[in-house]
């Protein structure tokens, strides 16, 4: 029983909290630029527990489909090779049996939104569980993983408002941009067995010139995000807080990244989660 505890753990990455946080992010960014915090704050928490939830059941259930088409690139991945599914240690069965029961238990987290927030993430699932055949066919990947992991932050503001606009659309397709410089930096850790088995991402494609890669795609984000705040008129201190993100992203993520060292890309692709909350935190400062 702990074995197959273990190898669930294992095969939905939940020891890993970063895949699941990067999908909750977003969310979070959505519904507090939506929410008026001069209402009852019982109702923010509740929605924002809500997304954490689905964040967590989502990408758990993102892992094991994306297993279940990557199980024989993975078999030829050093960091990968060991996965429950490539080693079959779990039959594609029962992965597909854990995938139908954490979109069960995803869709009675859904119902609690409007009508309008449960159509539009309904209308996502087909982006969600094609996202890992997309390495197969091109060269940006990591643009099909930034359309579907910051999508929630559509779904934040709709729980809210109960209507699209032009604000979160802005900070959706930033964020798109946002996730196309941490993928790619988590892309290079593998790109030297992905270039030999025929993979294909935006970590090989611009491997001559990564830093300007990453360097316009967190500009376009941060333009992005202080659009935003002009839009929502966000006080001062959001434009003075603002800088703590640009010194993460430019002078400690860029400056420091190694594409020849493994440990540093995964180091600098986890420093997106305390990124993910000093944006929540910008936002926040900027409403009050």
């Amino acid at each position: 029983m702990m074995k197959q505890l273990n190898l669930f753990f294992e095969l939905t990455r939940l020891k890993r909290p970063i895949g699941y946080m990067l999908l909750f992010w977003p969310c979070a960014w959505g519904l507090t630029l939506a929410y008026d915090f001069s209402k009852n704050l019982n109702d923010y928490f509740f929605y924002l527990s809500l997304f954490f939830l689905g964040s967590v059941l989502m990408r758990s259930a993102g892992c094991i489909v994306n297993d279940i088409s990557d199980k024989e690139f993975d078999k030829k991945v050093s960091r990968t090779m060991n996965r429950p599914i490539a080693s079959n240690q779990v039959s594609i069965k029962l992965g597909i049996f854990y995938t139908l029961i954490l979109c069960l238990f995803a869709f009675f987290v859904l119902i609690n939104f409007n009508n309008l927030t449960i159509l539009l993430a309904l209308g996502s699932m087909p982006l969600a569980f094609t996202y890992p055949l997309m390495k197969r066919f091109t060269y940006w990947p990591q643009l099909f993983l930034g359309i579907t992991f910051n999508y929630g932050l559509i779904l934040g503001w709709t729980s809210i408002i109960g209507e699209i606009s032009i604000i979160p659309t802005i900070l959706y397709l930033g964020a798109i941009f946002w996730t196309l410089g941490y993928d790619t930096i988590y892309g290079f850790q593998d790109i030297k067995d992905d270039e030999i088995i025929g993979v294909k991402s935006t970590s090989i494609k611009f491997k001559q010139k990564p830093k300007l890669f990453l360097t316009i795609c967190y500009l376009i984000f941060i333009i992005s995000l202080m659009i935003v705040g002009v839009f929502m008129k966000l006080n001062a201190l959001f434009y003075f807080f603002i800088i703590i993100p640009i010194t993460h992203l430019f002078f400690y993520q860029i400056y420091n990244f190694n594409y020849k060292d493994p440990k540093n890309c995964l180091k600098i692709f986890k420093s997106n989660n305390f990124f993910g909350a000093i944006i929540l935190f910008n936002i926040l400062i900027g409403k009050f």
